[in-house]
């Protein structure tokens, strides 16, 4: 893994890098690198057999400077594609996790010509009406002195799974964590903190526009995202392929990775 910090327009964003092969744009969420972790998952590294995947962090995450006047979806999409032409990618599969599935989706309907194939795994963005995206913020504050079992029974089908509590443990974790995770709210409340929450009431009229093949991959016991705003995200595409992941929560690609990583690589290759 190289991690390095390039210039984009004067601002400094952080990108991190492994793999040979086809470029494979990754697009991070909050159990994730960048937002709970500096370094790559099992995840990712079982897909850099196969690919070169360089995730860049979201403006104001880890090592990326904050960028002030992102304040829509649009302004994110826009400063992905200066990060993107900054590293002189044409065209590239892009893998979006969560929030970063969201900014995915949002991508592939302006730019539909630069993508090869779209993945979203457990995506937030859409407006589904009464089936509302959890309210991760309110999840977020700690409980009795520092406890965050919502916030792992939200990202995670087991609040006390191995990994849910190495990377959000009840009382102060690591300092360097923490930071990670703090800057990550800061970003999504840019963004999303509008109840339902981590949405873009347009963007489901738009998804039509994307035209690659995609593969919609969920948690089937997501308790951030319902399965059914999956369901419409693969007929909305159009050209894409739903996976249900029984028995997985929201991040799946960190309690599922060989599954998630063996359901991407085949769709990638296909």
């Amino acid at each position: 893994m190289t991690a390095r910090t390039i210039d984009v327009r004067g601002r400094a964003v952080e990108i991190i890098q492994t793999g040979k092969g086809s470029p494979l744009v990754y697009l991070h969420d909050i159990a994730d690198v960048h937002a709970a972790r500096p370094r790559f998952f099992p995840f990712h590294q079982s897909l850099s057999q196969n690919f070169q995947i360089i995730a860049p962090a979201h403006p104001g995450c880890a090592g990326s400077e904050e960028n002030e006047n992102i304040d829509v979806i649009e302004d994110v999409v826009f400063h992905i594609v200066e990060v993107l032409d900054a590293l002189s990618l044409e065209t590239f599969h892009l893998v979006g996790a969560g929030a970063g599935g969201w900014i995915a989706a949002e991508f592939a309907v302006r730019y539909p010509e630069r993508l090869n194939r779209l993945a979203l795994l457990g995506a937030t963005g859409l407006y589904v009406p009464n089936q509302p995206i959890g309210d991760i913020f309110m999840a977020a504050q700690s409980v009795d002195g520092g406890m965050y079992p919502d916030f792992r029974k939200m990202l995670f089908r087991d609040a006390s799974h191995s990994e849910a509590l190495a990377l959000f443990p009840d009382g102060l974790g690591e300092i360097e964590n923490e930071m990670l995770r703090y800057k990550m709210f800061r970003f999504l409340s840019r963004i999303g903190f509008r109840p339902p929450y981590l949405y873009n009431r347009t963007l489901r009229d738009r998804l039509y526009r994307c035209g690659c093949p995609a593969l919609v991959l969920w948690g089937g016991e997501d308790r951030l995202v319902p399965t059914t705003h999956a369901m419409v995200y693969g007929d909305e595409l159009g050209d894409a392929r739903v996976e249900i992941l029984p028995g997985a929560g929201h991040s799946f690609w960190i309690e599922q990775p060989d599954d998630t990583a063996d359901l991407v690589r085949s769709f990638l290759l296909d």
